[in-house]
């Protein structure tokens, strides 16, 4: 198991939008994020991107699971991340599974994210998470 790993895992669990200047100690200057839905370089747009999302739900918690180092400065970490929007889901809260491969040396230089959007967002869309639930079913 990678201390480095859990050490991430903790602080990153601990971030909210009044203390996102502790992304600081997580990430390097030039570090390079993706997600399924964006791509972000640098330090001071990570902090942007985390503040817009954090300003546009009302809760948001990671809960980490799994801690995997494959190498010197890469591993991947298991998550599931809950969170509640008011004009998603009926501001149910939604939970999504993901994982994220990160590379590092001191500090975590490169960060990719890999979820399922859909569970994420455009299934709590009402017209588009209509459209499919229907195609699931016509798939399943």
């Amino acid at each position: 198991m990678s201390d480095f790993l859990r050490g991430f895992a903790r602080r990153f669990a601990e971030l909210d939008k009044d203390n996102l200047q502790r992304l600081d100690a997580l990430y390097s200057v030039d570090v390079a994020f993706t997600d399924p839905l964006h791509e972000v370089h640098g330090l001071a747009n990570l902090r942007s991107y985390f503040a817009g999302l954090y300003a546009n739900v009302s809760e948001l918690r990671f809960d980490f699971h799994g801690f995997d180092q494959i190498g010197e400065g890469e591993g991947y970490l298991r998550w599931v991340m809950s969170y509640r929007h008011p004009r998603l889901a009926g501001g149910k809260l939604i939970r999504v599974d993901g994982c994220s491969h990160l590379l590092w040396h001191d500090k975590v230089y490169r960060h990719r994210d890999y979820f399922d959007a859909g569970a994420l967002l455009y299934e709590h869309l009402p017209v588009l998470g209509r459209a499919i639930a229907w195609l699931k079913r016509r798939m399943g």
